[in-house]
């Protein structure tokens, strides 16, 4: 029989993975803000709580920003680009096309350009709609103060996310025609799915073979494609979704490779995400959900 506590944690547990997510981009360090959020909250007293999810938003965001805090310095040592770590994604974010865009890769690596208390208030405010009474709480501000740092950081992510929505249709249309061209070695028909500006990062970690500077352009990219499918073993293609959006998981010799995530401008790709390093693929062979309760 499990007590009041145990039983509130588990009821907001997705909610509070997927906060710290999207503050991190990372399941490892999200999951270790669970801990740290669980070991705080068995020591409160439930008879002052008021509200119990508010509660554990505010101890869960205040623990991700001291490891934000702690993460950026670390990443600025990182060997190459870095990427958010790809996670599959629950059909009831999935099908909320602005929810499912919040959490994209494209504008997730957006977000890392807000300082972290900016990125708080934004993932607060605009993912999970929190009232700015409950973030002041959380980031130890005043409601004025989060209502200037909202809009500030909400014209920092407009001036810099994709122009347009892509239907969820269109999306899966241009991956699949990606993939087609990719498992018949057809080298055309990556070209004729890639937008003129497309760019591709590439994130190995220093483990795992990448480009250490974004590939920009399709036939660059279609030849840094290519070359490195000629130096590896039989690469097979499998769709998946990932962070709201069709994505590809790549298998070398029956092994997890990699997840390439897309970016779409109309019926065209003009992003390209492809996440090498094997300690960001363990949430998603492991099959870790970003979800909502």
């Amino acid at each position: 029989m499990t007590d009041p506590a145990t039983d509130a944690f588990v009821a907001h547990r997705n909610l509070l993975f997927t906060v710290a997510y999207e503050m991190l981009g990372s399941a490892a360090d999200a999951e270790d803000v669970l801990q740290e959020t669980w070991l705080r909250w068995v020591k409160v007293d439930l008879a002052e709580v008021r509200d119990v999810r508010a509660y554990l938003v505010r101890i869960t965001t205040r623990q991700s920003l001291n490891r934000l805090r702690a993460l950026s310095r670390r990443r600025e040592s990182y060997v190459g680009p870095w990427l958010p770590e790809p996670l599959l994604t629950a059909p009831d974010v999935a099908q909320d096309v602005e929810l499912a865009e919040s959490m994209s890769m494209a504008l997730m690596l957006v977000l890392e350009t807000l300082s972290p208390t900016e990125r708080a208030v934004f993932v607060l405010r605009e993912v999970f709609d929190v009232p700015y009474d409950e973030i002041a709480a959380a980031v130890d501000k005043s409601p004025a103060a989060v209502r200037q740092i909202a809009h500030r950081a909400r014209q920092h992510v407009d001036a810099r996310r994709p122009r347009q929505t892509v239907s969820p249709g269109a999306a899966r249309a241009a991956v699949d025609a990606f993939r087609a061209a990719l498992d018949s070695g057809d080298p055309q028909g990556l070209l004729d799915v890639l937008a003129p500006d497309v760019v591709l990062l590439t994130d190995g970690g220093g483990i795992k073979q990448a480009a250490r500077v974004p590939v920009s352009g399709p036939e660059k990219i279609v030849r840094f494609i290519f070359s490195t499918q000629a130096r590896s073993g039989v690469l097979t293609s499998h769709p998946t979704v990932v962070n709201g959006a069709p994505a590809l998981a790549l298998h070398l010799d029956g092994e997890l490779d990699g997840v390439i995530a897309f970016r779409l401008a109309g019926s065209l790709i003009d992003g390209m995400y492809y996440v090498r390093n094997p300690e960001k693929l363990t949430g998603f062979a492991a099959g870790t959900t970003i979800g909502l309760p």
